[in-house]
């Protein structure tokens, strides 16, 4: 998507991918493509070096259980490695656009060329949190900033003002079944930006599938912060929580 986007505007797109993580489907969709593995450092700025990029931006997702065991870094990789104290994915992201930056390419935001993701403020279904599932989107908003403060993940499942699932790394979608599971029906999801996120990068994302993790356990409410959430597939998402009684409420931060 943020290729054709770019290249609709005219500009020329070079892409850099991870193999086993990067859709294939992507090198129909850049002038240039080269092929890496996860931590080859090294090779990303030289692929973008040789081509003189001097603008990047990090879209798509790579699997965080692939951290471990599947990444084989070079040596720029490894440098940068060993400078973090943990592998966070803030920590880690911001050490490759540091990286990047001392070579004279700049980072720009993952929702430079489709800023119509980002999610408006409101209720975008047409149910709306009861009193209740409201108390829970407040109480679980508290919790899932501070598990962003700590950088540990983006989304927390709660019931009656109680804890069901906090993410890990095992990503959102398992949250919602574990947590989903705990509460038997009527779970309330909030997804939120973490307090000092860099917003060029590994903003919260929810689509199609997050709502058919909900439908799976009965789930009742996704809460998501708007202007810092991408929404994918956003029409279709909506149809599909309306035609189950979700609600989706994009509240602004406070």
């Amino acid at each position: 998507m943020v290729a054709d986007s770019a290249r609709k505007r005219g500009i020329r797109v070079i892409a850099v991918a991870h193999r086993g993580e990067s859709v294939q489907e992507l090198a129909k969709r850049v002038d240039e493509i080269t092929w890496i593995e996860l931590g080859r450092l090294g090779q990303l700025v030289k692929a973008f070096k040789a081509r003189d990029v001097r603008h990047v931006l990090m879209a798509g997702a790579i699997d965080k259980a692939n951290m471990f065991g599947k990444v084989r870094p070079d040596l720029k990789g490894l440098a940068v490695m060993g400078k973090l104290l943990v592998f966070h994915d803030d920590d880690i992201l911001r050490a490759v656009a540091g990286e990047l930056e001392k070579e004279g390419i700049t980072v720009v935001s993952s929702a430079a060329y489709l800023p119509e993701l980002v999610a408006p403020s409101g209720c975008l279904t047409k149910r709306r949190p009861r009193k209740e599932e409201e108390h829970d989107i407040d109480f679980g908003w508290r919790i899932a900033k501070e598990l962003g403060r700590l950088d540990i993940g983006h989304c927390v499942v709660v019931r009656r003002r109680t804890v069901l699932a906090v993410e890990a790394i095992e990503g959102t979608n398992e949250t919602i079944l574990r947590g989903g599971k705990l509460a038997k029906e009527r779970a309330v999801v909030v997804k939120v930006c973490k307090p000092n996120q860099d917003v060029r990068f590994d903003l919260p994302a929810v689509g199609l599938d997050t709502v058919k993790a909900m439908i799976r356990v009965n789930a009742a409410v996704l809460a998501i912060e708007a202007g810092k959430t991408l929404i994918f597939d956003k029409d279709e998402m909506v149809n599909l929580a309306d035609a189950h009684g979700i609600v989706i409420s994009s509240r602004e931060s406070t």
